[in-house]
Order: structure tokens, then C-alpha cells, then sequence
């Protein structure tokens, strides 16, 4: 699959997560990084959003620790949360 394809189908997964707050928190930080994502970050945001929902957002704002094959740039991107608009 091509990377704009690929693209495509990981903006929609990140918008159509279940639950509003996951919805909210993965789907801007999608629209905020993508277009910087090499190959590897791809096969991270890939990976990642087999994760629970309820966990993604745990990380996101510093509730849980963060398993350390999750650690890195990609989550301390996530963290930071300063890409979300809130309605």
C-alpha cells in the first residue's frame, strides 16, 4: 500500500476510535504530525492504535506509565497535548 493510502486509512482509524475523548486525542495528533512521519513513525501510529482506548488516553495524560515499547518521541508528542482544539 502506498503511503498516501496507508494515510488515509490511519486518519480514519484515528478519528473513529469508540470513545469521544480517544476520538479527540488521537485523531488531532494525527492532523498535527502526519506529515512529518517517516517510515518507522507510520509503523508506530499503526501499532499503537491496536491499543484500548482507555489506556491511550491513561498515557496520554501521565495517569499510567507508559510500556516501555511505547516510549520515545512518538509518546512524548502525545503527552505534550498541546495539538488538541477543545470544543
Amino acid at each position: 500500500m502506498d503511503r498516501d493510502a496507508r494515510l488515509k486509512r490511519l486518519r480514519f482509524r484515528a478519528h473513529h476510535r469508540g470513545i469521544r475523548e480517544a476520538d479527540m486525542l488521537v485523531g488531532a495528533y494525527f492532523d498535527r504530525w502526519h506529515e512529518s512521519w517517516d517510515e518507522a513513525d507510520i509503523v508506530w501510529f499503526e501499532a499503537i492504535l491496536e491499543e484500548q482506548d482507555v489506556d491511550l488516553l491513561a498515557w496520554a495524560m501521565g495517569k499510567t506509565a507508559v510500556p516501555e515499547r511505547w516510549q520515545g518521541p512518538m509518546m512524548t508528542r502525545l503527552q505534550a497535548l498541546d495539538y488538541m482544539k477543545l470544543p
